[in-house]
């Protein structure tokens, strides 16, 4: 019988082979996710739509938390190779501005997957490499600092990226326990933004051109 409890370590692809296969079950768990949400998914259910055996889910992904943390990795994974550098001339508060809520709208526009992964990066254990939750934080500062033009960031640019980070975080969650609208986190990541990354008395400005200007950003997610 599979393993369910996560304490076991997950397995990394190495071949061609595995890593289609790999693919293919964040895929189906991204599809199954947005119509069902994290509790009503089986991860049955993914080993069949996915194509694989049980025992081959449970390898990569020992329970559905670490599944949806790796699905949420992928989607990050993504939405970082897609996204275009800001028009030139766009200041830094603009550009996060622009990139954080493209990618609000986008995971509102499928509410269950975007809780699903919301919840399992919250869960997600840490393993010797940190785990996909941990690699979906510094992959996600990482965007907002290149995004805001910083290209040789400090431990203070770093510092403010993490915060920025967890106000989104929690800005999304409120809209996704319906306790708020996405209007209230659209306004609430301009304000933050505008908060942390406007410059400071004290402190030299995030590096970046200037101007005015959304950032076009991909689909942070789209399940097919």
């Amino acid at each position: 019988m599979p393993r369910t409890s996560g304490e076991r370590t997950p397995a990394h692809p190495t071949s061609a082979k595995q890593r289609q296969r790999h693919a293919r079950i964040l895929r189906s768990a991204a599809r199954l996710g947005a119509a069902h949400g994290l509790d009503r998914v089986q991860m049955q259910d993914v080993a069949r739509e996915s194509g694989v055996a049980i025992a081959t889910l449970y390898r990569y992904f020992p329970s559905k938390t670490h599944l949806f943390a790796a699905v949420m990795y992928a989607q990050v994974l993504r939405l970082d190779a897609e996204t275009p550098p800001p028009p030139p001339g766009t200041g830094p508060v603009e550009a996060v501005t622009g990139l954080l809520t493209g990618a609000s709208r986008q995971l509102f526009e499928q509410p269950l997957l975007a809780l699903a992964m919301m919840r399992a990066n919250n869960a997600a254990p840490v393993d010797h490499d940190g785990g996909p939750a941990r690699r979906t934080d510094e992959l996600l500062a990482d965007l907002m600092l290149r995004t805001a033009g910083v290209s040789r960031p400090t431990e203070r640019d770093r510092r403010v990226a993490r915060l920025l980070q967890q106000a989104w975080y929690g800005l999304l969650v409120t809209v996704l326990y319906e306790r708020s609208s996405p209007q209230d986190a659209q306004d609430g990541i301009r304000l933050a933004c505008r908060l942390l990354l406007a410059p400071q008395p004290g402190h030299r400005e995030w590096t970046g051109p200037r101007a005015s200007g959304p950032t076009s950003v991909p689909a942070l997610h789209r399940p097919t």
